[in-house]
């Protein structure tokens, strides 16, 4: 049996989306526990609630919310420490295995041990921590904004994890490869297959006014190159067109640039809510980033019928077909991004890039990570 811990809410975001799928595929094989996160799905007796509220308070009240990174890092701490208290708690190990998230599992992954866990399982959401940590830093020089969610306290905690843990399971080559290039031996990596949510389907039809919608989904950083893509759509030479963002930013710095941008330009606009009306009217989802281990959103565009351009340090570049259903471009290359998106005006891809992403609707098993929860 395995217990599962992330500090993410069942569902709610990337990282949360990840979770959900974890849970739900080791339900359906038989080998869930229970589940710790700070908001379990309603009405679902193996989850355990870890609430996050003494922190939120903590980071409400403090000059700490002005800092993602040490946000991040404390967020982490809190949540880590809670479940090991939990784990102790509970007087007793998971029969096999603990199953934790990167950055929030040293503590717990000590106490599990201590409880009998025979195994210990770690879930990398990046690249290997070094290969993130120069990632982020080329966002940083480039864009001349620090907002980076980690820091010099959450490598060490991160390296520590890794070598600590008995597997780590990736979820993209691109991820599985920085592991390697970092010299995590490859007997310890297992590679697990995300997919999006089914209600990620075409639409019947989309609008056909000749205008050229542009769709970015995630968090407005630095490190996902949003302030890349705002300065390719400024240049961009096509009669009618319109940036839409979806997401939230998490520095002053960053409101600054999306909001000085916003009173410029009034192609461009921050939507907030569901991102599935947005891709159902959607001529290209651009996903700049200057590292993701994944990228659902992505993702999502393409079980939608709408063709990508993402960076190379973009985990689910290997899903993308050159020519037929997106591009893989230079990161922080913002030329390339230029030329990809006007390409993608004249010549739209749109009709055959809705077979390319795996869906998921729990409970159904994931067959790759299933045998890494199931099999050991």
């Amino acid at each position: 049996m395995h217990v599962i811990a992330c500090g993410s809410p069942y569902g709610q975001g990337g990282v949360g989306q990840h979770f959900a799928q974890v849970v739900e595929d080791a339900r359906a094989a038989g080998t869930l526990a229970y589940y710790l996160t700070p908001r379990p799905r309603a009405g679902d007796e193996p989850g355990r609630t870890v609430s996050l509220a003494p922190f939120v308070a903590l980071r409400r009240f403090t000059p700490l919310r002005f800092h993602p990174s040490w946000t991040s890092w404390g967020k982490g701490e809190y949540f880590d420490r809670a479940v090991a208290r939990c784990l102790k708690a509970e007087g007793h190990g998971p029969a096999e295995s603990f199953v934790g998230f990167v950055g929030k599992t040293l503590y717990s992954f000590r106490q599990a041990a201590a409880c009998g866990a025979e195994r210990l399982e770690l879930i990398a959401v990046n690249s290997h921590v070094d290969a993130l940590w120069r990632q982020h830093r080329q966002a940083a020089q480039q864009t001349g904004i620090h907002d980076s969610w980690l820091n010099a306290a959450q490598r060490r905690k991160t390296l520590r994890e890794i070598e600590r843990a008995d597997l780590v399971h990736v979820h993209s080559e691109y991820t599985r490869r920085s592991f390697l290039d970092a010299g995590v031996p490859e007997r310890k990596l297992r590679r697990m297959t995300l997919r999006v949510d089914g209600r990620f389907v075409p639409p019947e039809e989309r609008p056909e006014d000749g205008t050229f919608r542009v769709v970015y989904i995630g968090r407005l950083e630095a490190t996902k190159g949003v302030t890349l893509l705002l300065d390719a759509f400024a240049r961009l030479s096509v009669r009618r067109a319109e940036l839409t963002l979806m997401g939230g930013w998490s520095s002053r710095a960053m409101r600054r640039a999306v909001s000085a941008r916003l009173a410029r330009d009034p192609r461009v606009s921050v939507a907030p809510g569901d991102p599935l009306p947005v891709l159902h009217r959607a001529d290209v989802l651009v996903h700049p980033t200057f590292e993701d281990g994944f990228g659902y959103a992505p993702m999502e565009a393409l079980a939608c019928g709408v063709p990508v351009v993402v960076t190379e340090d973009t985990g689910m570049k290997e899903y993308v077909r050159e020519g037929v259903n997106g591009y893989v471009v230079p990161t922080g290359d913002v030329d390339a991004l230029i030329e990809r998106m006007e390409h993608l005006a004249r010549t739209p891809l749109r009709p055959f890039a809705a077979e390319s992403a795996p869906s998921w609707s729990a409970p159904a098993p994931s067959r790759p990570y299933s045998t890494s929860l199931a099999a050991f």
